[in-house]
């Protein structure tokens, strides 16, 4: 999916979801419609996550109760800036309850976004 030939999104053909790119998680966030697909964390690790690196359960302040393990989320930091896209590893309430293991393996991050 493109938008002004700015990649959003690509179709995952293992399960037929999507995955998104960093300007379409700069618009959702922006957009403010579905907040359904956020994962917050500490700020002290944002630069970490922003420059690829997965997000670990310890590291999470708060995470929608929507998200599932296998879904497509959004990382961002505690002032709402986007992070990293990748895919979650646990639910949102195993998010919150576990203190070790990877919760978001990301895909890219803010900091090595390709530009288009």
């Amino acid at each position: 999916m493109h938008l002004n030939d700015i990649r959003l999104a690509t179709l995952r053909p293992t399960d037929g979801l999507l995955s998104l790119s960093i300007t379409a998680a700069r618009l959702l966030t922006e957009s403010k419609v579905s907040q359904c697909c956020f994962v917050k964390v500490r700020q002290d690790i944002s630069n970490i996550v922003a420059d690829g690196h997965d997000v670990f359960a310890a590291h999470i302040i708060a995470a929608n109760d929507a998200i599932h393990a296998k879904d497509e989320v959004v990382v961002v930091d505690e002032n709402n800036s986007v992070l990293a896209v990748g895919r979650a590893m646990l639910s949102a309430q195993e998010m919150r309850a576990f203190k070790t293991g990877v919760a978001v393996k990301v895909r890219h991050g803010s900091n090595k976004e390709l530009s288009i």
